[in-house]
């Protein structure tokens, strides 16, 4: 019998190995994105202090769908918070998913709002 891991699995085994080689610093933090069935989520980590910087999601935007403009307006608020904390620079940590669609909008958002990947 042939037993198909769920998508979520496999995402997350991608999400480990990218990680292996991704690390974010306060200099340069990395921008990570989780998307569930409902929101978008999105921070900014320092990973040499193991902290969160900054951090947005779709919630506090009164977005209750996770589509692309929703994905859009997160990256846009991630961007300005960045900014305005002195963040310019990050590392785009995509957690596993494919760059297409949500994951894109909201990094080609956070690119037009000046964050540089």
């Amino acid at each position: 019998m042939i037993n198909k891991q769920s998508s979520n699995v496999s995402r997350q085994k991608r999400h480990l190995r990218i990680r292996k080689n991704l690390s974010g610093t306060a200099a340069r933090p990395r921008l990570s994105v989780y998307r569930s069935n409902t929101a978008f989520y999105a921070q900014l980590i320092d990973d040499v202090n193991q902290t969160t910087l900054f951090q947005a999601n779709s919630k506090e935007l009164n977005l209750n769908s996770s589509n692309i403009a929703s994905a859009q307006a997160v990256g846009k608020l991630i961007a300005e918070r960045g900014i305005a904390g002195g963040v310019t620079e990050v590392v785009f940590d995509r957690s596993g998913y494919l760059y297409h669609g949500r994951i894109k909008a909201l990094a080609e958002a956070a690119r037009e709002a000046g964050l540089k990947f």
